[in-house]
């Protein structure tokens, strides 16, 4: 699936995000590999529904699920952001990461596996 599956990425967006109304919509349909980067503890105390977790600590981009847009997901977003620069530089175009982080996410009431 394309990244222009949703209307509101469009003219002025960041590119290297999407919001918490795209996210949601992707967990709903699994449009996307969600990826969490916070460590296992983080992970387990509460993630987005579906998400797989590969821990910053040992992050490498090369080990990035492939076939469907990827989004990165961490507490705040600051990890996040540093897991996306890496696959930038291995020339993954096909991932985002939602800025927000778990934080925002849990703010906007979004769903929570443990």
């Amino acid at each position: 699936m394309s990244w222009n599956m949703f209307s509101r990425f469009g003219a002025g967006s960041d590119p290297d995000v999407v919001s918490f109304d795209d996210l949601e919509e992707a967990v709903g349909t699994n449009a996307w590999t969600i990826v969490d980067v916070r460590e296992p503890d983080e992970f387990a105390s509460g993630h987005i529904p579906n998400a797989c977790n590969i821990p910053m600590s040992s992050f490498d981009p090369a080990d990035l699920p492939q076939g469907k847009p990827v989004v990165l997901v961490c507490l705040s977003g600051g990890r996040s952001r540093k897991a996306l620069s890496k696959a930038r530089d291995i020339g993954r175009e096909d991932v985002r990461h939602f800025p927000g982080g778990m934080n925002g996410w849990r703010s906007h009431n979004g769903p929570v596996t443990l």
